[in-house]
């Protein structure tokens, strides 16, 4: 195993109603807030007016900033900038998934940064300090609610990239499963196939000795297996609904990454699709796995794809290694087709116009991943053959 820091600091209040402790949290920051969010979806289900209540009757001062896309852009980092320098804020309040806890961490993140806002997001070693963020959670997926990343894309440029700082992650988060039970269907699967691929992406690694973090990756891969298409098909089974928010957090946290080489291979490729084409990022990412998997399938690696499917799967560890391996990534595939996802590039009106740019862009800061290297022509085959 690696040598690591152990740092989680983000405070979790997890449970039906524990919107409760909202006010006094607030108020070990400051009283004024600036109250980011999404679509109409938090207004639809009611959760819009409990906080805003919340913020009236305890007399704290807050500002808004609505209409956060998904896959977030740095038009609104910017706005929400200018809205905390304007008004003094002394806490964001990211109401909503991923998508909104990125766009106010880095919103947090450039209210002390004097230059452009992109500038920390391509090189977060400019961030020096960031405005307190706190979450409440309405979608499990990217588990932001819990980590100090943050992902967000410039429309101008066609680029989606992630940066990375200890401040931005939040003070505190509200996970609170009802507010998942409104959550389509899509957007319940998609967000099952990002968690998924964030074990992906730190389970296939080249350290040997992690038996520890492969076995509690193995239990959240299980979990997502077992409870997503039951969030599907009873979106207000609450014991699923849960299950799938605390895997989320859990799967992105550094639990499962501590004293691993991990790989993000997948992510990186996925980031080009939502960047040139802006589809649902965890739709890309159910797309993208299993081609990556049989394209990382070789001699140095197939014993850590009969682990997967052994240990997934319950396959027969007697049958023939490379045999394994493939009913592993096959089942894989099935299990996202069974969510509704789609299996190829094609079903989300991606052709082979950009596939090359987006291989040379993915591939613009070095080569991606350990457990199997890509260079961009390794990028360009995954798409081509995912077409």
């Amino acid at each position: 195993m690696l040598n690591f820091n152990y740092n989680i600091p983000t405070k979790i209040f997890f449970g039906r109603n524990k919107i409760e402790v909202l006010a006094r949290e607030i108020k070990n920051y400051g009283n004024k807030v600036l109250f980011v969010y999404g679509g109409r979806s938090i207004k639809r289900n009611g959760l819009y007016n409990k906080i805003t209540n919340i913020l009236n009757e305890n007399n704290i001062n807050f500002w808004e900033l609505g209409g956060v896309d998904p896959n977030p852009r740095l038009s609104s980092v910017k706005s929400g900038i200018k809205l905390c320098r304007e008004n003094k804020i002394e806490l964001i309040l990211a109401v909503g998934g991923g998508s909104t806890i990125d766009c106010a961490k880095v919103i947090g993140a450039g209210y002390y940064y004097d230059g452009d806002a992109w500038d920390i997001v391509m090189d977060s070693r400019k961030i020096k300090k960031v405005l307190p963020i706190a979450s409440v959670l309405t979608l499990a997926a990217t588990g932001s609610e819990m980590d100090s990343g943050a992902v967000i894309t410039n429309m101008e440029t066609n680029e989606k990239i992630a940066t990375i700082h200890d401040g931005m992650a939040p003070k505190f988060s509200i996970l609170d499963p009802t507010y998942t039970f409104s959550v389509p269907k899509n957007q319940t699967a998609a967000g099952v196939a990002d968690i998924m691929s964030h074990i992906f992406e730190v389970y296939f690694s080249n350290t040997k000795e992690a038996y520890l973090q492969n076995r509690m990756g193995e239990a959240l891969l299980k979990t997502c297996i077992n409870y997503g298409k039951k969030a599907i098909d009873c979106p207000e089974n609450y014991e699923a609904r849960s299950n799938l928010m605390w895997t989320a957090s859990l799967a992105i946290n550094g639990l499962l990454s501590y004293g691993k080489e991990t790989e993000w291979s997948v992510h990186a490729m996925e980031h080009e699709l939502s960047a040139f084409y802006d589809i649902t990022h965890g739709v890309g990412l159910a797309i993208l796995t299993p081609y990556w998997m049989e394209y990382a399938l070789n001699g140095f690696t197939v014993d850590k794809f009969v682990e997967y499917g052994v240990n997934v799967w319950g396959l027969d560890a007697n049958d023939e290694k490379y045999e394994i391996a493939h009913n592993a990534i096959r089942k894989t595939r099935e299990y996202f087709n069974l969510l509704g996802m789609p299996s190829s590039l094609k079903e989300v009106e991606i052709d082979d116009e950009k596939l090359e740019k987006m291989a040379k862009q993915a591939t613009i800061r070095g080569k991606l991943g350990n457990f199997k290297v890509l260079e961009a022509e390794d990028v360009l085959n995954i798409y081509k053959s995912a077409l």
